[in-house]
């Protein structure tokens, strides 16, 4: 998925379907950070999401969905 297509990313198509909160992302991303300086290593949003009980796997799915859409356009 080239990146320079994406106008919209993981956590702003989430939020904008409905599927969780501003809130919600902003906690996944601090924690995304925290964990990137520690030595367990990098999840993504709609891992630690999905983890955290914010978003199902069908939402995750529908949300690559729609980005995947998004890059056609």
């Amino acid at each position: 998925m080239p990146v320079e297509k994406l106008d919209k990313r993981f956590g702003v198509t989430a939020v904008e379907k409905g599927f969780i909160t501003s809130e919600q992302l902003f906690d996944a991303m601090k924690l995304q950070i925290i964990e990137d300086l520690e030595p367990v290593g990098h999840r993504l949003l709609g891992e630690i999401l999905l983890d955290e009980g914010s978003i199902t796997a069908e939402q995750i799915s529908e949300v690559l969905e729609a980005m995947e859409e998004a890059i056609k356009l």
